[in-house]
């Protein structure tokens, strides 16, 4: 992140939302002509990126964030920007609540979205996050099952849910869609259903600049919640093959092909060690306890990254494949995957984002 220059805000925090040592600065980076990304160390639950691109007399935002305080903290660096060349579009790259939840502080601006992101959307509500962090979380810790309740609540600890009222997208769109936004030309390129039903990358030619949305996480686990995994390894391969120097993750710094060939490293091992698991029939549970703890995998520079425990809802959605199912887990079997993937977390005490483990 040194290679680029940080324009604002003035002041960055001492910490990460988590608590955490930044690996860089949090705000508004240039990166190219009229370009700029939006970067939050260290791509942890909800530290997502955002993009802004700036046109003749408008302007393109991609994405914007979890909550209304942090959307705004975003906007308000980007004032000086926008001040003439107001935000006239928002893409919202997929249906996760972190991309999309503050929309309704771009009041007035064509919102786009996938249309299988449309329909994921209408399900996704703040108050699942509250009931999830600030009351599961309570009543799990009350009756005992401490590890599960901390996990929970400290996941969205530092949010605020209360006030959002999600601004669904104004246009959707099924596979590519050209826009000229101030002159200045964007592709939409849908690659879903992958990490969500759909996902999303937006590319900006001109400047051989490309938003991945959470096909790419860089230096965070990535997670799979829908799938199917080839979908995931065509994204990357079709990334790779784009004519693109700069790489900007959903999740983690600015990279370049090497980081996205890192991620799909990351989803050929667990691909393959997964499959080897369920064909022995092994339990997803178990297989992902035991590829998270051999030596090859500790071995490798992926199980450094932050989130290792998402391993258990990467192996639980790829044994769902296994067994032929399309759907993506209701909301019981969610719950339940992550339970377990909570209770993974407090045996990785050494991993990132640390305020999430019991101690």
């Amino acid at each position: 992140m040194n290679h680029w220059m940080r324009i604002g805000p003035a002041h960055v925090p001492e910490f990460t939302r988590f608590k955490e040592k930044p690996k860089y600065d949090e705000g508004l980076y240039k990166v190219g002509e009229n370009l700029y990304a939006w970067m939050v160390p260290n791509g942890s639950w909800g530290e997502s990126n955002a993009g802004l691109l700036i046109g003749n007399g408008e302007s393109l935002l991609i994405d914007t964030l979890w909550d209304l305080k942090y959307t705004r903290r975003m906007l308000e660096t980007m004032a000086p920007l926008i001040a003439e060349n107001p935000i006239q579009t928002v893409i919202n790259t997929h249906a996760d609540g972190d991309h999309w939840w503050g929309n309704e502080l771009v009041p007035g601006a064509e919102i786009i979205a996938s249309q299988k992101a449309f329909e994921e959307m209408q399900h996704i509500k703040p108050m699942s996050m509250i009931l999830l962090g600030k009351m599961l979380g309570k009543v799990l810790c009350f009756i005992g099952v401490k590890q599960v309740g901390h996990w929970f609540q400290n996941m969205v600890i530092p949010y605020d849910f209360q006030d959002v009222s999600p601004l669904l997208p104004s246009k959707t769109f099924e596979g590519e869609l050209s826009l000229t936004v101030g002159g200045r030309h964007v592709q939409l390129i849908e690659v879903g259903p992958a990490h969500t039903q759909g996902d999303v990358l937006v590319y900006i030619p001109e400047l051989k600049t490309l938003f991945c949305s959470d096909i790419l996480f860089i230096g965070s686990t990535p997670v799979m919640w829908a799938g199917p995994i080839e979908n995931i390894f065509a994204a990357l391969q079709k990334i790779l093959q784009m004519d693109v120097d700069i790489f900007v993750p959903g999740h983690g710094p600015i990279t370049d092909q090497q980081g996205v060939r890192d991620v799909l490293s990351y989803w050929e091992y667990v691909h393959h060690h997964a499959k080897e698991r369920y064909q022995a029939g092994m339990s997803a549970e178990d297989a992902a306890y035991d590829i998270i703890f051999k030596t090859d995998f500790l071995s490798r520079p992926f199980s450094q990254w932050n989130s290792p425990e998402r391993m258990m809802t990467n192996v639980h959605i790829l044994y769902r494949q296994f067994k032929g199912r399309k759907d993506s887990p209701k909301i019981p079997e969610l719950l339940n995957i992550l339970r377990k993937q909570a209770i993974l977390a407090h045996k990785l005490p050494d991993a990132q984002p640390s305020v999430m483990r019991y101690r």
